[in-house]
């Protein structure tokens, strides 16, 4: 129960910010919370979470154990936990996922799989 709460009040804490107007490529392997508000090109991976925002754009593909998406994402997604679409996102690529959240608006290109096994 405590790792939990620990876990979740790191989600909250930003620890790299790609911000808008700016561009990376590379490889992004971090713990902790990773948003994306400008362009990234590359792969990303992370026991924590990834959060592409509105006017995020982002090719690559994501391991990450959360991934929030409001921007653009072109590549795969695989998260342990959950993966979330806001309204305003976009994704064409595939999903591996043990939980999904869409809202009403997002434009989905790919194919998605919810797996309940965890993923490593």
């Amino acid at each position: 129960m405590a790792n939990q709460a620990k876990q979740n009040e790191n989600d909250n804490v930003v620890n790299s910010i790609i911000g808008e107007g700016s561009e990376f490529k590379g490889e992004f392997k971090i713990n902790g919370l990773l948003r994306i508000d400008g362009n990234f090109r590359g792969t990303i991976e992370t026991s924590g979470k990834v959060l592409i925002g509105r006017n995020g754009q982002a090719m690559t593909d994501i391991k990450a154990r959360l991934v929030v998406v409001g921007g653009t994402v072109k590549g795969n997604i695989f998260a342990s936990e959950r993966v979330i679409f806001l309204s305003t996102g976009k994704i064409i690529g595939n999903i591996i996922t043990p939980s999904l959240v869409m809202e009403d608006g997002v434009s989905f290109e790919g194919s998605c799989t919810i797996n309940r096994k965890a993923l490593s």
